[in-house]
């Protein structure tokens, strides 16, 4: 499967972002999606997750209540809704799948994710 991530920019703190990924190539049931992130001179970090049926999700602690992750399997698309960004959230953002099983499996590490997506810039100005 391909994945395309867009929706990055810039934005103050206190703003919002909304980070879209469209899947191509294989039906997109059945791939539990995730977010990652990448700061300069940082691991790539765990964002938040959703399973193909959207039943669960998981979040990054620094990121719940603030974050909303959804999916529309007819549109074959994973969202991201940022709110009330602060300058910690800088960063390149990536999203990814991995196909699974259950349809409320989920994945939260980065090497249980087989295909990524080429990242989109976040930066949150104080």
């Amino acid at each position: 499967v391909q994945l395309q991530a867009s929706g990055g920019g810039l934005v103050q703190a206190g703003g919002s972002l909304r980070l879209s990924c469209a899947a191509s190539g294989r039906p997109f049931i059945k791939y539990a999606m995730g977010w990652f992130r990448q700061a300069p001179g940082k691991e790539r970090e765990f964002v938040a997750g959703i399973s193909w049926s959207g039943d669960s999700t998981s979040y990054e602690d620094s990121v719940k209540g603030r974050f909303t992750i959804s999916r529309d399997n007819a549109k074959n698309t994973v969202t991201l809704q940022m709110n009330s960004l602060k300058p910690e959230d800088t960063a390149v953002y990536y999203c990814a799948a991995d196909l699974v099983w259950g349809a409320r499996d989920l994945r939260v590490g980065a090497p249980e994710y087989d295909y990524w997506g080429q990242g989109t810039q976040v930066t949150v100005s104080s």
